[in-house]
């Protein structure tokens, strides 16, 4: 009988052993592999069903001060702004002050070839279609780019002759875009855009320690981004990484915790209304369409779905040597949010995350 005992012991405690670890333990091994206690890390969040099930910081936010990463560490994160800028551009059009289908030649009359002005309409700057090529660097070297604002990154767009495309037939990501949707915020509200969007925006959505630059970067309590070489980091951010200060499209520094309440403070209705959200986060679909790929980005946000058809809203961020990613569905209440201060494989980590919640994403195109 005793055996027998003996047996099933063993038995149960083996069936314990095969159960799946907890998932904040999946993360935390996940993340713990890849960021070292004394190099540059990460923050990272994680929201289940509308709870926080997970946040930890990792490494350190400056090297040299060894100043551990937290979930309050601020980082630059990168093009995530541009879904700061297009929410405020559609604020904006639900105040009547403009509409998505005005061209671009009400706000900028100086373009060298007025016929571009005039086909390219505010949405085509949101998704991404204009078919205005970025010329900056035809006009601007290295070193001007790197204290260029948004008027300077934007007044070499004004001097094309022809697009890349016809406005609506094709995807192309272009940061000048958001530096011109930026200043279009400026002309009608007659204030710079960073004000607009923390009082639009960051003061809605309890976001109070984030900024926006507006030339260098913030100095004090932010994380410092860096680029190995060899066995040791560079930094990488303001004044050594070109088309830093343009802020339009790159400008917002915030912490995973932050970005949290900003997305809360979508889904609640308290930015834009929620149809008006439904729709910033649905794909837009042109016709005719030449792209290589079916059409698959909202105003500013991409669009994807899991294999069983569940929507996933998201963006990246790569500036410098900073890397974030930001992942929501709403329809799981779920919400990812990484910010790091140099680079790691974002879309390998993504998708083992969204594994671990039993969801197998599609493949999307991200810019890098």
């Amino acid at each position: 009988m005793k055996k027998i005992y003996w047996f099933l012991a063993v038995l149960l405690i083996g069936c314990g052993g095969n159960k799946p670890k907890p998932l904040p333990d999946q993360i935390d091994e996940l993340f713990s592999q890849e960021f070292k206690e004394n190099e540059p890390g990460a923050a990272v969040l994680v929201i289940m069903n509308g709870d926080t099930v997970f946040k930890k910081g990792y490494g350190v936010a400056d090297i040299n001060t060894k100043e551990k990463v937290t979930p309050n560490t601020l980082f630059n994160v990168g093009s995530i702004t541009k879904t700061f800028v297009s929410n405020t551009i559609l604020l904006l059009a639900t105040d009547g002050k403009l509409n998505v289908n005005d061209s671009l030649f009400q706000y900028f009359p100086d373009f060298k070839n007025p016929g571009i002005a005039k086909k390219v309409k505010l949405h085509h700057m949101l998704t991404h279609t204009s078919g205005l090529p970025d010329n900056r660097r035809a006009f601007h070297d290295s070193v001007f780019l790197l204290t260029a604002k948004d008027q300077e990154n934007w007044s070499p767009i004004e001097k094309n002759d022809s697009l890349l495309f016809e406005p609506g037939t094709a995807f192309e990501y272009s940061n000048p875009a958001f530096n011109g949707l930026a200043l279009i915020i400026e002309k009608l509200s007659g204030k710079k855009w960073q004000e607009v969007v923390k009082e639009r925006i960051f003061i809605p959505s309890n976001m109070p320690t984030s900024r926006i630059t507006d030339g260098p970067y913030p100095e004090n309590g932010v994380a410092h981004g860096y680029l190995k070489a060899g066995s040791s980091y560079v930094e990488k951010d303001y004044g050594e990484e070109p088309t830093f200060a343009a802020a339009g499209n790159g400008g917002v520094w915030s912490s995973v915790n932050e970005l949290a309440n900003y997305e809360t403070a979508l889904r609640d209705g308290k930015i834009l209304k929620k149809d008006l959200l439904e729709h910033s986060r649905s794909i837009m679909h042109y016709h005719p369409w030449n792209g290589e790929e079916p059409p698959f980005i909202g105003y500013s946000w991409f669009i994807s779905q899991t294999l069983d058809s569940v929507k996933i809203i998201s963006h990246t961020g790569t500036q410098g040597g900073f890397y974030a990613d930001f992942v929501s569905i709403p329809e799981k209440g779920f919400l990812y949010v990484v910010l790091c201060n140099r680079s790691f494989p974002r879309q390998e980590f993504r998708k083992q995350i969204l594994e671990m919640i039993n969801l197998k994403p599609q493949e999307l195109y991200t810019p890098q």
